[in-house]
C-alpha cells in the first residue's frame, strides 16, 4: 500500500472500528491576553455573521490573539469615552457627594452611551 500525501507529510491515523481517522490538531497558540465581555461579543458576532473569517482565524491559531487585541482596544476606548463624557456632562465628585442618586443616573447614562459607541465602532464595525 502506498503512503498517502498526508502520511508523507508526517500525518498519522487512528483506527476507530473499521475506519482510519486522521490525527488532526490546531496549531498551538501563545498564551492569549485577557478575554472579557468585549471579546466574547466580537467572537459571537464573527461566528454568526462572518463565519469564513471566524473559521480562518480559528484554524490558523490566531483567534484568541485577535480577540485579546479586540478586548484591549474596546476596554481602552470604553474607559476613555466614559471619562470624556462624564467630564463633558459635569458628572463630578461634588455631584456624587451632594446627590448620589443623580450621580448614579448620569453615570449609568454615560456608561451606556459609551458601551453603545464601543459596540458600534469596535465590536460590530471592525473587521
Amino acid at each position: 500500500m502506498t503512503d498517502t500525501l498526508f502520511e508523507q507529510l508526517g500525518g498519522t491515523y487512528t483506527q476507530v472500528g473499521d475506519y482510519l481517522l486522521p490525527d488532526l490538531s490546531l496549531p498551538a497558540e501563545k498564551e492569549p491576553g485577557n478575554i472579557g465581555v468585549w471579546a466574547l461579543r466580537h467572537k459571537r458576532y464573527l461566528k454568526q455573521h462572518h463565519k469564513v473569517l471566524y473559521y480562518n482565524l480559528l484554524t490558523s491559531g490566531k483567534l484568541y490573539s485577535h480577540l485579546a487585541d479586540i478586548e484591549e482596544q474596546a476596554q481602552q476606548l470604553f474607559l476613555r469615552l466614559v471619562k470624556e463624557l462624564a467630564e463633558k456632562e459635569g458628572v463630578t465628585e461634588q455631584l456624587k457627594a451632594a446627590d448620589q442618586m443623580a450621580w448614579v443616573r448620569r453615570m449609568n447614562n454615560t456608561r451606556n452611551r459609551a458601551a453603545e459607541m464601543v459596540n458600534n465602532e469596535v465590536i460590530y464595525g471592525q473587521l
